[in-house]
């Protein structure tokens, strides 16, 4: 599995649905040392994101706030669920209405945690 860039498009999120899948993601993440960053899909759409498979890197406090406020926009925006967790290295956005919208949050997420706070920006206007 090829890494992905920074900032990733929403269209390269690759899709962990599944034990195997999720795995794989996993894995080549770790391999690359990059941050882990997938859908899955359930009854609903589900963003998660690991920092642990990138131990070099580390996640400003400024980007962690920024997440979190992101986070908890969308949850008062009832977009996602209210037990969805905003790090500080483990990432959850549970109940995701489509598979666009979990793509498009993240792709920002990914960004965010690359310190490319504009994405998360935007993506977080567009909460319903």
């Amino acid at each position: 599995m090829q890494s992905l860039p920074e900032p990733c498009p929403a269209d390269l999120i690759p899709n962990a649905t599944g034990l195997d899948a999720f795995n794989a993601v996993y894995r080549a993440a770790q391999q690359q040392q990059a941050i882990f960053v997938a859908i899955e899909q359930g009854p609903q759409w589900m963003v998660k994101a690991d920092t642990l498979t990138a131990p070099q890197r580390s996640i400003d406090t400024t980007v962690l706030d920024a997440i979190r406020a992101a986070v908890s926009h969308l949850i008062r925006a009832r977009e996602i669920r209210a037990d969805s967790t905003a790090g500080p290295i483990y990432f959850e956005l549970y109940d995701v209405g489509s598979e666009q919208r979990a793509r498009e949050l993240a792709a920002a997420l990914h960004a965010a945690l690359y310190a490319h706070l504009e994405p998360l920006s935007q993506a977080v206007k567009t909460a319903y």
